[in-house]
C-alpha cells in the first residue's frame, strides 16, 4: 500500500512538473518566433515605404567612403567618445538602429503597372542572383499575398504612387537557426530539470506522504482489530440465540436476531479480507484448480433464491477451464457478484452467469436493472458506494461487496468492469489471465 502510494504521489508530481515545463518552453519558443516575426515586419515595413532603401541611404552608392562612412551618418556623434554606460538601453536601442543598414540582408524586385519586372537589387545578399530573385519575387507577386514566408525569406509587398510593386524579402536564415537552438536548449534544460525533479521527489516522497500513510495503517489496524473483536460476540449471540430456540422454540426474534448476526458476519469477513489485500498480507498459495467446476457449484447454489423471488435465473459456463490461483477467494468472488445480481436485479427480472476462455478466462454475471446509475459505472466499486440508499437498506447491502470483488480479481492479476448493456441491464465483467503474471508468480514461488 505505501510503495502504491508513493508511485501515485511521484507520477502525480513528475506530470505536474511536465505539463508546467511544457507550457513554459511552448511559450518561450513561441514568444520567440513572434519576435523575429515582428522584427521582420518592421524592417520590411521600412524598406516598403522608402522604395527599397534605409532613410537617408544613397540609392546608387551605400558603400563606406573616404571620409569613414556613408553619406549622411556623422561620426562625430560615436557615442563611445562620451562616457556613458555601453550597456544601457538607450544606447543599445540607438546603435542597433544605426547598425541595421549594413546588418540586414535582403534583396528586393520592382514591378511596373503591366506586372513586369522593372528592377531587381541583390546588393546586400549574397546567397541569391537576379534569377533567383525574379522568380521569388515572380511567384510571391502572382500570388496575391501582402506578407509571408518564401522559404527561409519574410516577404513583404508595397505600393509607390507611380503604380509601380515593390516585393521584399529579408533572409532570416540566422534567425531560424537560432529559433531551433534555442528550442534544443530549452528542451534539453527541461529534460534534465524533470530528471531532477523526478530523482528528487522519489527519494523524499516517502516523508511527503509519511502523514498519510500514518493516518491509514491506523484505520487499516482498526478495522482488522474491531473486526477480530466483533467474531467473539456475534459468536456467542449466535450461541445463545440457539440456545433459546432449543428451550422456548424458534419465534420471528429469534430468526431475525439470527439474520442481523448473518450480516455482521458477512461484512465483518468482507472488511478484514479488504484489510488484509490493502495490506498485502494475504500471501496464499496459488494452485491450478477447476475454476469451471467451482464457479458451477456456486452458481447452483442461487438457484433457489432465485426461484424463490420468481427471477429468472441461466448459467453458461464451459467446463474444463482451470485457473493458477485461490480457489476459495474465486468462489467468493462468484457468490460476491451473484448476491448482488439477486439483491439488486428488478423484480421477476433475469440473471446470467457466463463462464469462457478465450484470450483470457472470462467470467460474466448480469442483470435487469430498474435504474442503472448515472455517469461511470467505476464508482460501485468504491468502498461504501451506494447507488441507491433505499434500496440498500432494503436489501442489507453496504456498498463493500464490490470492492471486495475487484480485490480478488486484482489480486489474480485480473480485472473487474461494469457495462451497461442496454436501458435496463447492467453486466458486471472479470477478466483473468490464463497465465499468472511474472510477480504473482514470484510472490508465489512458481
Amino acid at each position: 500500500m505505501v510503495n502504491k502510494l508513493r508511485k501515485k504521489f511521484v507520477i502525480t508530481a513528475t506530470l505536474s512538473l511536465l505539463l508546467v515545463l511544457a507550457i513554459m518552453i511552448a511559450v518561450i519558443n513561441l514568444v520567440n518566433i513572434f519576435q523575429m516575426v515582428n522584427d521582420a515586419d518592421n524592417l520590411l515595413n521600412i524598406l516598403t515605404t522608402n522604395d527599397g532603401y534605409f532613410p537617408g541611404q544613397i540609392k546608387d552608392d551605400f558603400m563606406p567612403r573616404d571620409n569613414g562612412g556613408p553619406q549622411g551618418f556623422d561620426r562625430s556623434r560615436d557615442p563611445f567618445r562620451n562616457p556613458v554606460d555601453p550597456f544601457a538601453f538607450d544606447f543599445l536601442n540607438n546603435a542597433r538602429s544605426a547598425e541595421m543598414p549594413y546588418m540586414a540582408r535582403y534583396f528586393w524586385v520592382r514591378f511596373d503597372q503591366s506586372g513586369t519586372v522593372s528592377e531587381i537589387n541583390t546588393r546586400n545578399i549574397i546567397f541569391i542572383s537576379e534569377e533567383n530573385a525574379r522568380e521569388y519575387a515572380t511567384s510571391v507577386y502572382n500570388s496575391g499575398r501582402e506578407k509571408g514566408f518564401y522559404h527561409s525569406y519574410r516577404f513583404k509587398t508595397g505600393k509607390n504612387a507611380d503604380g509601380s510593386t515593390i516585393v521584399v524579402f529579408t533572409d532570416l536564415s540566422s534567425q531560424i537557426i537560432n529559433v531551433y537552438k534555442l528550442l534544443g536548449q530549452t528542451l534539453l534544460i527541461g529534460a534534465f530539470a524533470l530528471l531532477a525533479m523526478f530523482i528528487l521527489v522519489f527519494l523524499f516522497s516517502g516523508q511527503a506522504v509519511a502523514p498519510v500513510v500514518e493516518s491509514l495503517e491506523k484505520q487499516k489496524r482498526f478495522i482488522t482489530d474491531a473486526g477480530h473483536e466483533l467474531k467473539t460476540p456475534l459468536a456467542v449471540i449466535s450461541a445463545n440465540v440457539d440456545v433459546l430456540e432449543l428451550e422456548s422454540g424458534k419465534s420471528e426474534w429469534t430468526g431475525s436476531i439470527k439474520n442481523q448476526v448473518k450480516r455482521m458476519n458477512s461484512l465483518v469477513k468482507n472488511m478484514l479480507t479488504l484489510s488484509r489485500m490493502d495490506e498485502e498480507r494475504m500471501h496464499v498459495v496459488f494452485s491450478d484448480f477447476d475454476m469451471s467446476a467451482a464457479v458451477k457449484e456456486t452458481s447452483q447454489s442461487f438457484e433457489a433464491i432465485a426461484e424463490s423471488k420468481d427471477k429468472k435465473y441461466q448459467m453458461d459456463i464451459e467446463d474444463g477451464i482451470h485457473l493458477t490461483g485461490d480457489k476459495n477467494s474465486i468462489t467468493q468472488l462468484t457468490s460476491l457478484l451473484l448476491d448482488n445480481a439477486m439483491k439488486y436485479s428488478s423484480d421477476n427480472g433475469s440473471i446470467n452467469v457466463s463462464l469462457s476462455k478465450n484470450k483470457n478466462i472470462v467470467l460474466e454475471v448480469s442483470n435487469t436493472c430498474d435504474c442503472i446509475p448515472e455517469g461511470n459505472l467505476d464508482r460501485l466499486f468504491d468502498r461504501f458506494y451506494r447507488a441507491d440508499s433505499s434500496r440498500s437498506r432494503e436489501t442489507g447491502g453496504y456498498g463493500i461487496g464490490l470492492s471486495v470483488a475487484r480485490a480478488i480479481a486484482n489480486s489474480h492479476g485480473g480485472e473487474i468492469t461494469a457495462l451497461r448493456d442496454g436501458d435496463h441491464m447492467i453486466r458486471f465483467v472479470v477478466t483473468l489471465p490464463k497465465v499468472l503474471p511474472k510477480n504473482l508468480q514470484k510472490a508465489n514461488g512458481k
